[in-house]
């Protein structure tokens, strides 16, 4: 009996260690399928396990994260590859938030959304190696320490601490500062009534001159294949689409832990979800207009 308890209790240890999985391996991959794919395959490492291994495992979510994390850096080596085969812009998938969410118990809910989720941030992510990408998200996010995460990659703590620090020096010269949340709801509020008005004079005064625009439609839908530079040229860009598709409804919407918006078509299907970076002066320098609708089945599910 006391056996059965204590696997019992083993046994929802384990299954509540999936949020945080989750939260890391999103992280680590930027793409929140990919994420659930490497979970999966964590806990059917766990399950591969003798019951005399399991119980000999002292912490059963230390030892679930260290996997995850291994199973991240190998998808992170082939994903290098993959993506340099995609059709355009590679942005990474938005999740919505939780409170806007209507669909249930989805892992989007399961995402917590902080600074280390801003799309500026997973952008940024993206540039690092594996191994430094590995190395701030477990040291710099979660607070592992590098001997920890020494046990991840397989090098010494030391070297650990030098592509944290690297990685660290790349994310604050790349990421620009930004403006409060209060103010960036505002802006993108603004920018949402100047669309819709077709206010060509507002819309290129919220953004900076060389603001740019990235649109990932994945080779599936309509997308600049290139990123748009230049507050006019976006512009052109935007009111072109709206001419294209004026059944169209703008929403403003939480992506990623900020202010963002949500496009619909007529039928309710999303079409594009948008992050933006504003500036501390309160004008626009960056959109990321997320349009493959392989990375919009949250938006389209479930969302408000």
């Amino acid at each position: 009996m006391v056996v059965s308890d204590r696997s019992a209790t083993r046994s929802c240890e384990v299954a509540g260690e999936r949020r945080q999985l989750i939260n890391l391996a999103y992280r680590f991959l930027g793409s929140l399928a990919e994420a659930e794919d490497a979970v999966q395959e964590t806990y059917a490492r766990w399950y591969a396990l003798s019951p005399q291994e399991q119980r000999a495992v002292m912490s059963p979510g230390a030892w679930l994260a260290r996997v995850a994390a291994r199973v991240c850096l190998d998808v992170l080596g082939s994903a290098r590859a993959r993506r340099e085969r995609y059709v355009g812009a590679w942005i990474p998938e938005p999740v919505p938030d939780a409170a806007e969410w209507g669909g249930g118990t989805d892992p989007a809910e399961q995402v917590t959304l902080d600074e280390s989720v801003d799309m500026a941030l997973l952008v940024v992510l993206e540039t690092m190696t594996p191994a430094e990408r590995v190395a701030f998200v477990l040291h710099d996010v979660f607070r592992y320490p590098h001997a920890e995460v020494a046990t991840v990659l397989g090098r010494t703590p030391e070297a650990c601490r030098q592509l944290a620090s690297s990685a660290r020096r790349r994310a604050r010269t790349a990421r620009p500062l930004s403006a409060p949340t209060a103010q960036q709801a505002g802006v993108v509020g603004d920018f949402k009534r100047a669309w819709e008005s077709k206010d060509i004079a507002a819309l290129v005064g919220l953004l900076t001159p060389d603001a740019t625009l990235i649109a990932d439609g994945g080779g599936l839908v309509g997308a600049a294949l290139r990123p748009v530079n230049g507050a006019g040229d976006i512009v052109r860009y935007l009111t072109g689409i709206g001419d294209r598709a004026p059944v169209m409804d703008l929403l403003e919407r939480t992506v990623n832990g900020r202010a963002g918006l949500v496009a619909r078509t007529g039928t309710g299907t999303t079409a594009t979800v948008a992050a933006f970076h504003v500036a501390p002066d309160g004008r626009v320098t960056h959109i990321w207009a997320v349009r493959n609708p392989e990375k919009l089945r949250l938006w389209s599910d479930g969302v408000k």
